[in-house]
């Protein structure tokens, strides 16, 4: 085997349809263009979703409801997660990086913490934002919460 007698397996290409190569070819005369028309000249394009005059399904579907271009996406961590951060780090602290580096969140995220689970380490917790169930079990298990 060498390069010169390579060729794809069988059946996995097919030969592509020639267009405008004469009456021999089964295609000639309009070329599969159809007779006269926009569509049959050179040049022709048509707009992106254009359904040939039919109302396109943009259009045709209703619209509902709002989408708010200034909402705020946060990623929510709960206390059993940092309960387990806090028992396999030995961490006192949590903060934006050391969730980063844990793989707990992206760069341009943003961080919630939530109530799930229990918290029995005390931790100093510093976080976009918080519940109000998760605030309580931070602070009554001896830990401090701070806003970034």
């Amino acid at each position: 085997m060498n390069l010169s007698n390579l060729k794809p397996a069988t059946g996995s290409t097919k030969t592509r349809k020639r267009i405008g190569r004469g009456t021999g070819s089964g295609r000639g005369g309009t070329s599969t263009r159809g007779h006269k028309g926009a569509g049959s000249r050179s040049g022709t394009s048509s707009k992106v979703g254009f359904e040939g005059g039919q109302m396109p399904l943009q259009r045709r579907v209703p619209k509902v409801g709002f989408k708010n271009p200034n909402r705020k996406e946060y990623v929510g961590i709960n206390l059993d997660v940092l309960q387990e951060l806090v028992e396999k780090f030995n961490l006192s602290a949590v903060d934006f990086d050391a969730l980063k580096t844990h793989g707990l969140v992206s760069r341009n995220d943003l961080v919630k913490i939530l109530g799930r689970g229990e918290l029995k380490a005390k931790l100093e917790v510093k976080a976009h934002a918080f519940t109000a169930t998760a605030q309580k079990a931070i602070e009554s298990a001896g830990g401090s919460t701070v806003k970034l």
